[in-house]
């Protein structure tokens, strides 16, 4: 027995027996376990979660404590030595009364079907029978409504356990019929005193700072952190003399150097290409991944933010003090509008990599971009994007002075020439969304439309769109035949530009108005009536009998 625990995996080894050993499910444990013990236990457990915080380890030990026979409180105090027959058989996945289907596999009715049929039947030996479904919500719609019925009206002695990581997914009908337990991203702190234990009962010699490194890598997943430090633990054991340090770590999952990726931050602030290059070939031949570059480069882009905005950042188990110190010095003179920027250039950058043949190709020419839009804006004397325009390349005294102190004439390059005219380009934009313009009304577009010449999209809100409601930030329509193919995309850009604001348009089912035309021509047509009615037009019509009333207003095209 003891040697088939050595050769299993850590993640198995070290899985939850009891419920007092759930990571960072302290709550939902005892809520559980209470509910055992008073014997108010529900028909259906719906648990939900990402992966690897202890969702079917959860439903096991449900079954366990539902089943166990030697503990007075069903299955929460038991040890090795106290351990049922029923407890053992669950744990090893071979209780005849404890079935469980992954329905990602299984997603069909006929699957369900067969499960429906093996509830009509008491349980063999067990007090309960416990049907757990992994993955739930890949379960077709046919095979939902199969389920439904069962879960209405189970068998006294059937208890279902559900799991997903996709709560969304699953219709109204089945949660409404479930007691629901939210299984919560385990926090760092956490994860690290875990695989510190672990690490200490295994032997392995492993630094502290590779440890939190290992904690920060799992995202909140208690298995994948262990399954993490298991890898290491392997590198390790190759070299038993030899301490597992965080740059091995680093270089084992393809994580940057922190001080590193600070530095080439502080890098392409200043605007220096070839240092940023240089330090990001070092990181490449180090074995970086690309998409974990991008996302501790997000990561600290919020740190810089976080440290312009409300001041020095409190110390935690993820940042060294050299560290803090870097991120202290590099974040000086940073505005957020040059943050917000990057962060939106990054996470374009890691939607790009799903398509680009070169992965660090497309980082380079990412922060190559970072670069020049930073000496874009340093080519402004305010330093903050869009405060002051330069006009007709005039350079501000001041800069021409500090430049020409040995009288020498001051003369433009061609690139600061363009560089120029790009930083112009760019502020007028940031100018005109500075300056909102309020589009309170339909009518409000249509002249708006026709102020900025845009007369197909003037004629398309008139003639081919059927108002149903108009919100500040939101159109609902509905439209003819006759719409443009491109209306949507074009409104939409066009209210982005002239608003500064993303509008929401939809397609409606709902009655909607008329056109703004027929709705023109209608009320013409009624005025043009109520002429007709009017006391003066009688009189008329009785001197000459063939008069007739015509409306000589001109009418838009």
């Amino acid at each position: 027995m003891e040697n088939k625990n050595k050769s299993k995996i850590l993640a198995l080894k070290y899985r939850p027996r009891i419920f007092k050993d759930l990571i960072g499910q302290e709550i939902i444990a005892e809520t559980i376990s209470n509910a055992i013990k008073i014997n108010k236990t529900p028909n259906a457990y719906l648990l939900t979660g990402i992966r690897g915080v202890g969702k079917t380890t959860t439903a096991r030990l449900i079954a366990k404590a539902l089943n166990c026979e030697n503990s007075s409180d069903q299955g929460t105090d038991y040890n090795e030595k106290n351990l049922c027959s029923h407890c053992k058989q669950i744990e090893e996945s071979n209780h005849i009364d404890v079935l469980e289907m992954d329905a990602a596999s299984k997603t069909g009715i006929d699957d369900v079907r067969e499960l429906i049929e093996n509830a009509k039947y008491n349980p063999t030996s067990a007090k309960f029978k416990i049907f757990i479904i992994d993955e739930v919500h890949m379960l077709s719609k046919q095979a939902f409504n199969g389920l439904l019925k069962t879960l209405e009206e189970p068998p006294e002695k059937l208890k279902f356990i559900l799991a997903t990581t996709e709560a969304r997914k699953i219709p109204v009908t089945i949660l409404s019929r479930c007691q629901r337990f939210d299984l919560r991203r385990v926090s760092l702190e956490k994860i690290y005193q875990h695989l510190k234990k672990i690490s200490e009962i295994e032997k392995g010699k492993i630094s502290e700072s590779a440890l939190k490194l290992l904690s920060r890598a799992s995202e909140g997943s208690v298995r994948d952190s262990v399954s993490l430090l298991d890898r290491a633990l392997i590198f390790q054991s190759l070299n038993p003399n030899k301490i597992i340090e965080d740059t091995d770590v680093r270089q084992m999952l393809g994580l940057a150097d922190k001080t590193k990726l600070i530095n080439l931050i502080s890098y392409v602030f200043q605007g220096d290409e070839k240092k940023t290059i240089n330090l990001l070939e070092d990181l490449i031949d180090s074995g970086l991944d690309a998409k974990n570059f991008l996302n501790d480069f997000l990561e600290l882009l919020y740190l810089f933010g976080r440290r312009a905005n409300l001041g020095p950042i409190e110390k935690d188990m993820f940042l060294s003090e050299a560290e803090l110190e870097l991120i202290e010095k590099s974040s000086q003179n940073l505005n957020m509008q040059d943050l917000s920027l990057f962060w939106q250039l990054t996470l374009k950058t890691i939607e790009d990599l799903k398509i680009v043949s070169s992965e660090n190709i497309a980082l380079e020419m990412f922060l190559l971009q970072l670069i020049h839009l930073k000496n874009l804006e340093d080519l402004s004397d305010e330093k903050v994007f869009g405060h002051k325009q330069i006009i007709n390349d005039e350079i501000p005294k001041k800069k021409i002075e500090n430049e020409n102190i040995d009288n020498k004439p001051f003369n433009f390059t061609k690139n600061q020439m363009k560089n120029t005219e790009q930083v112009k380009t760019l502020i007028d934009k940031e100018i005109k969304l500075q300056n909102k313009i309020q589009v309170k009304s339909f009518t409000d577009l249509i002249n708006l439309s026709e102020q900025n010449k845009e007369m197909e999209l003037k004629y398309d809100l008139e003639r081919n769109v059927k108002l149903v409601k108009f919100e500040n930030g939101k159109i609902d329509i509905n439209f003819n035949e006759n719409l443009n193919k491109n209306f949507i995309k074009k409104l939409s850009n066009c209210l982005y530009e002239w608003t500064g604001t993303r509008w929401i348009i939809s397609l409606s089912k709902e009655k909607s108005l008329k056109t703004f035309h027929e709705q023109k021509v209608e009320s013409k047509i009624n005025d043009l009536n109520e002429e007709k009615n009017s006391e003066i037009f009688q009189e008329m019509s009785k001197i000459f009998e063939d008069v007739d009333l015509i409306d000589v207003r001109k009418e838009d095209d």
